[in-house]
């Protein structure tokens, strides 16, 4: 039984083509490969699936951890791929839909983890939470392991962490440890893969939408009523970490969701650069409605 991915940048419109192709099918239960959608109450800020479309449609890996939860990758690849596992057992198949590449590859491919020490995790962790913290450990990553430092947002102080933990731990590269991220083997799985596409301004103009809409959904007031049980983890969402940071008096709140918006740009952009490196996944290119593309999704899945 072959399942699908459907991944792509944020704001491409995966979770309605997702939805348009399960219910077509029947059979299809959706599997969140989403670093943040895990976190309950974290709804508007990461865009979730409602109420009345997980009713409709059966989804997975949302709503399993508590705000002050540290998820983490290898957690999420062990219950993803349970997941998938119980879909088949039961004559179902998966639709996996996402944006967050490591966590897609980690449950497609032969990822394997160091160990973690939560303490020295902890300690790396203070440390980039000074002023110029992140700058430093950054730059002790790019001399310990460059591959590694190369390939991670200089700015993301959380996988900077975790990389110098398990350099620190190991002695060894983090980019070591398994067949790597730039490896595209055989699938843990039979997987097809498949990616949307949009022009840039078409993707910016629904990221834009997408920002307007959550600010007048009430995500402010889900930041505030979230804020002071949040794990360091779930504080990096987008969105969530710029509200924080208005609620703390650091900018307005007209700035926050300026920087909302172009970080979320930014993240679109460096998703595609991700997933270009993958020659397994067939792109479809969408326009303003992307379930334009569903019909040829379809074909391509052998449905």
């Amino acid at each position: 039984m072959k399942h699908l991915a459907l991944v792509g940048p944020t704001a491409s419109g995966k979770s309605a083509v997702a939805l348009d192709v399960a219910h077509r099918l029947g059979d299809i239960e959706v599997v969140s490969v989403d670093s943040m959608q895990v976190y309950r109450g974290l709804d508007i800020g990461t865009a979730k699936a409602t109420t009345a479309e997980r009713s409709a449609v059966p989804h997975h890996l949302i709503d399993v951890a508590e705000p002050d939860d540290e998820w983490s990758v290898v957690r999420f690849q062990s219950e993803a791929r349970d997941a998938v596992a119980d879909i088949e057992a039961r004559g179902r198949r998966a639709l996996l839909v996402g944006g967050t590449g490591l966590y897609v590859q980690a449950v497609l491919d032969d990822l394997r983890f160091p160990g973690e020490d939560l303490a020295l995790r902890a300690e790396l962790e203070t440390w980039t939470g000074e002023p110029g913290g992140v700058a430093a450990a950054y730059a002790e990553l790019g001399r310990a392991d460059p591959e590694a430092a190369a390939r991670i947002d200089p700015h993301n102080a959380r996988r900077i962490v975790r990389a110098l933990e398990v350099v620190r731990l190991t002695g060894q590269p983090f980019s070591t440890f398994g067949p790597g991220i730039g490896v595209f083997g055989p699938t843990a799985f039979p997987v097809a893969m498949v990616g949307l596409w949009l022009p840039r301004d078409a993707l910016a103009r629904r990221i834009a939408l997408r920002v307007d809409a959550m600010r007048r959904a009430g995500l402010l007031h889900e930041v505030r009523s979230l804020r002071d049980r949040m794990s360091r983890t779930a504080r990096q969402a987008i969105g969530y970490k710029e509200l924080i940071a208005h609620l703390d008096g650091e900018m307005t709140e007209d700035d926050a969701f300026a920087t909302i918006e172009r970080r979320t740009r930014s993240f679109a952009r460096r998703q595609r650069m991700w997933f270009r490196r993958d020659p397994r996944i067939t792109w479809l290119g969408g326009s303003e409605n992307p379930c334009i593309v569903v019909p040829t999704l379809l074909a391509l899945w052998g449905s």
